[in-house]
């Protein structure tokens, strides 16, 4: 281990080479019935059923764990391109439109679906939604440039023009104070925008060519995320705004870390795209060593996993038209 100066967070930041052993889960795949529907994102629902979407087939897609049997949803609006989810409390299933520009929810029980639009014509390719615990949803806007929120009381829809061109919005989390943080996949940065204010915030990492992808919220209130160009795993604390550590992945450089999760016991999940097969990836912080195992099918590009309560993992794996369970 070897300790260097983050100079952009004024912290001292551990690079550390970390013990690989093989990884015991259980993958369990189910195909998803439209052909090429390139699922794309996973969600948890109230009732644990595993949602994704199909970003090429225009629908969503609801898989019941218990029995294997998935339902499909078609989208009204030709061409969305569905990409990111969530569910309410309530078990409406909201996601972003990435080709058609909108945020939809979904009802489950009419199949019908309401569409909020933006309310700026720049704002192209809404990508990752997430809720926050006042029933706010936020999201990021790729092309765009934008963080947005909508309040699901009153349906109006705000955006935030983050102040570095072309930053690339990705993935986001909100904390358990109410805080949205995103990456910025066009740059080196992390950033959280004031909930109130709508002020954006940007935490340069040390890395130049540090590319975060995807980020998820651990239990103590951390954050890990996918370094996709460097093939790292980092770790950042919002309450300090230092990045704490940063391990390389067992992969190597060009594994292209992507999705992430947190189950709750703090261990963290991911999965590295560049090698193929794609692996599924453990790190448990207690002891900062790694587990990996290919995932039966190849994956195909995990772009995004979702944890549950009981500590199990969904995955979508778009390039084999799958989702995916993983039991520990």
């Amino acid at each position: 281990m070897r300790r260097v100066s983050a100079l952009p967070l004024f912290v001292f930041v551990a690079f550390t080479l970390a013990a690989v052993s093989p990884l015991n889960v259980t993958i369990k795949e189910y195909a998803v019935p439209t052909p090429q529907s390139r699922p794309h994102d996973p969600a948890v629902a109230p009732d644990g059923a595993l949602w994704y979407t199909g970003q090429k087939a225009n629908k969503l897609g609801r898989l019941d764990p218990a029995t294997g049997h998935i339902k499909e949803y078609p989208l009204p609006v030709p061409n969305s391109g569905p990409h990111g989810l969530v569910a309410d409390s309530n078990g409406d299933i909201w996601f972003t439109a990435n080709y058609a520009d909108y945020v939809g929810d979904l009802d489950p029980k009419t199949g019908q679906v309401k569409r909020y639009n933006m309310p700026d014509a720049r704002a192209k390719g809404p990508h990752t939604p997430v809720f926050a615990p006042n029933g706010v949803l936020w999201f990021t806007v790729e092309e765009g440039n934008f963080i947005g929120r909508l309040d699901p009381k009153t349906g109006k829809v705000e955006l935030k023009e983050v102040p570095t061109r072309d930053s690339v919005p990705y993935g986001i989390v909100v904390t358990s104070s109410g805080t949205p943080i995103f990456c910025e996949f066009g740059s080196n940065k992390l950033a959280a925008i004031d909930p109130k204010t709508m002020a954006i915030h940007e935490y340069p990492l040390r890395a130049r060519d540090a590319r975060p992808r995807r980020l998820a919220l651990a239990p103590d209130g951390t954050i890990y995320f996918t370094d996709y160009a460097r093939g790292y795993l980092g770790h950042f604390d919002p309450a300090n705004r230092k990045l704490i550590e940063e391990w390389a992945s067992p992969g190597g450089k060009s594994s292209q870390p992507y999705g992430i999760a947190v189950t709750p016991d703090g261990v963290v999940w991911y999965s590295e795209s560049g090698v193929n097969p794609n692996t599924l990836v453990r790190f448990d912080p207690k002891t900062s060593t790694f587990a990996t195992m290919a995932i039966p099918s190849g994956g195909g590009v995990v772009r995004n996993m979702a944890a549950t309560k009981d500590g199990r993992v969904y995955l979508a794996e778009s390039g084999v038209n799958k989702v995916a369970i993983v039991t520990p």
